[in-house]
């Protein structure tokens, strides 16, 4: 899963960046209103950090001119405490959630996981495929209840494919969720992990469609 965090707060960035890392994202970053809105744009992420005092373009304005571009992206706003004001124009241009400053880092998490769930049309943080289960509260994968070390990108793609659960989801797709924008990616070694997942998970999960991409499957599904 691949985030975006708009905030001109450096310190706070930076622990948003770093907290929101050890959780299995990749992160993006944007320091002023202009950046963050060109990003949002032009960039596929699974949810967005927003916060409304932002310079160059305010997050508000931010937020309208990508919902009115068509952008659905899950976006959780951060407003300054008892700004009841910024709440709801945050509200009115189209925010999902928000989040007041200052705030507990394991709230802003675990709202970010249920904004993502939501989008996928998710309701458990258990997301389960027959015998496999993956927690996105933990991050911990379990394979008929016996516990799957993954690394982090292994675990980012599992997550991905199974908030997707059914959907053919292209090699490109699984490149640009899976990788931060100043990581060097290649496409191809979506495939290096992907045959490492199924070493660890066995052949039948994981269902490659030829020139489309791959896609989650229940064991006993027919090829």
């Amino acid at each position: 899963m691949r985030l975006l965090v708009i905030e001109d707060d450096k310190r706070l960035a930076e622990q948003l960046k770093n907290a929101l890392g050890e959780a299995g994202y990749a992160v993006d970053q944007a320091f002023d209103g202009e950046e963050g809105h060109f990003l949002g744009d032009t960039e596929p992420y699974d949810a967005i950090v927003l916060d409304l005092g932002l310079p160059k373009m305010d997050g508000v304005s931010v937020l309208k001119q990508w919902r009115k571009d068509g952008r659905t992206i899950p976006v959780l706003i951060l407003t300054a405490r008892d700004a009841w004001s910024e709440k709801v124009a945050g509200f009115d241009a189209g925010a999902d959630d928000y989040l007041a400053k200052p705030f507990h880092m394991q709230e802003l998490l675990a709202r970010l996981r249920a904004l993502i769930r939501r989008s996928a049309g998710q309701a458990s943080p258990l997301l389960e495929c027959g015998p496999l289960a993956f927690d996105t509260s933990s991050g911990t994968c379990t394979l008929n209840g016996r516990d799957i070390p993954l690394t982090a990108h292994e675990s980012r793609i599992i997550g991905y494919l199974l908030h997707h659960r059914g959907k053919i989801v292209s090699r490109t797709e699984l490149t640009e969720h899976v990788y931060a924008q100043d990581f060097d990616r290649d496409s191809n070694t979506i495939e290096v992990f992907i045959g490492r997942l199924r070493k660890k998970l066995g052949e039948g999960l994981i269902r490659t469609h030829r020139g489309q991409g791959y896609r989650l499957a229940e064991p006993d599904e027919p090829a």
